[in-house]
């Protein structure tokens, strides 16, 4: 458990400080925070023809309501989280590869919802939408990441060096 611990927080040290490099915002950041607006806007232009996406900012001609996604909106730092986790739990590869490809599409899933959300919220109400924002969505996101990470480990087999020692044999008389 202290192993776990230990990798879990160097993990997150090393790909937060990565996360920060003008390299990793100029070629993965970015591009996938314009990818949550588009997909974003995608899902709400089925029901509202008047939005639009440019960039990471989703506006809405009618009501001239926009949101911009900016950094612990996208869901990078949700998924870094997920998947330090993930790869410091002592499991075999082939699971940990699988968590990570079907956590992150969760996680990445409800960050859609969150953004969607958000945007019909504060076209409602600002002060409700600063709240939900806020508090509510944080608490979410990370609840999620949890969520999943905890679905996991019940589901995947520990690798030898970090499952608990068998019981001693008892001799037979």
């Amino acid at each position: 458990m202290i192993r776990f611990f230990v990798v879990f927080l160097l993990l997150l040290g090393v790909l937060f400080g990565l996360e920060l490099t003008p390299w990793a915002q100029q070629w993965f950041v970015e591009p996938w925070t314009a990818r949550l607006a588009t997909i974003s806007t995608s899902l709400v232009t089925l029901f509202d023809g008047s939005v639009h996406a440019s960039g990471n900012v989703i506006s809405s001609a009618k009501s001239g309501f926009a949101v911009s996604i900016e950094a612990g909106c996208n869901g990078v730092e949700a998924t870094i989280v997920l998947l330090a986790a993930i790869l410091a739990f002592p499991a075999p590869w082939k699971h940990k590869l699988a968590g990570l490809a079907v956590g992150i599409v969760a996680v990445q899933g409800l960050n859609v919802v969150r953004v969607i959300s958000l945007f019909y919220i504060g076209q409602w109400d600002f002060a409700v939408f600063e709240w939900a924002h806020q508090y509510v969505w944080q608490a979410l996101i990370m609840l999620d990441v949890l969520v999943v990470w905890l679905i996991w480990v019940r589901r995947v087999p520990m690798t030898s060096d970090a499952a608990p020692p068998a019981p001693p044999a008892l001799a037979a008389g």
